[in-house]
Parts: structure tokens; sequence; C-alpha cells
């Protein structure tokens, strides 16, 4: 994935207007912009504007029908991202395995003595 499209995946995601819309449509798959909009205690132009970043990022998709205007998830770009985040998941989790290995003290395997029991 090319950094670019992951760093507007992240961006759009890093507003709680947006992840509340995403949120929504996982449970819904498909909304008007209206039945959206409903709950959320924005100004209409300020949820359009928000649905743009969405749809840059290809976590949304909308359609026109007539006067109504449907927004359907597109998990396709979630799907990206996490793969991202499982990739460095597990390049970190091996570091960090390394380093305790190396900073952890040695100790025969058997119960805890009382030293390192809690208080």
């Amino acid at each position: 994935m090319q950094t670019d499209r992951l760093d507007t995946i992240y961006r759009a995601l890093g507003d709680p207007s947006r992840r509340a819309m995403l949120q929504r449509l996982a449970d819904a798959r498909s909304l008007t912009v209206s039945e959206l909009a409903a709950p959320l205690p924005l100004a209409m132009p300020t949820v359009l504007k928000h649905l743009d970043v969405l749809e840059r990022a290809a976590l949304v998709s909308r359609r026109k029908t007539g006067r109504t205007v449907s927004v359907t998830l597109q998990p396709e770009a979630l799907a990206e991202a996490m793969a991202w985040l499982q990739r460095t998941e597990t390049f970190w989790t091996s570091r960090l395995d390394r380093l305790a290995a190396v900073v952890a003290p040695s100790r025969p395997p058997g119960p805890p003595t009382s030293e390192e029991e809690p208080p």
C-alpha cells in the first residue's frame, strides 16, 4: 500500500465524528446522508465535508438516486490499514520479545520468591 493512501486513511480515522459515521455504517451497511447525519450534533455542510474526507480515503462510497444520496461502507480500505497494523505489530512484538529476554534476569522456573510477591 502506498504511504500517501495509508496517510489519507489514518487521517480520516483521526476524527471522532468520522469514526462515528463509520460505526453507524458498519451496523447498517448503507444509509442515506440524512439518516447518517441524524444523530450527529453537526450541521449538514459539516457532515458533507466529513463524507468528502471519508470518500477520498475510499472508506465510503456515495450513490445518488433521484434526490437521495446513499452512503455505503467500503471495508477494503480498512482491511488494508489493518494489514499494515498487523505487519507492524509482528515486527515490534518480535523486537520487544528479544529485548525482554536480554533485560529480564534469568531465574530458574518455580514458584515466586517472597521478594517477587506483591505487597
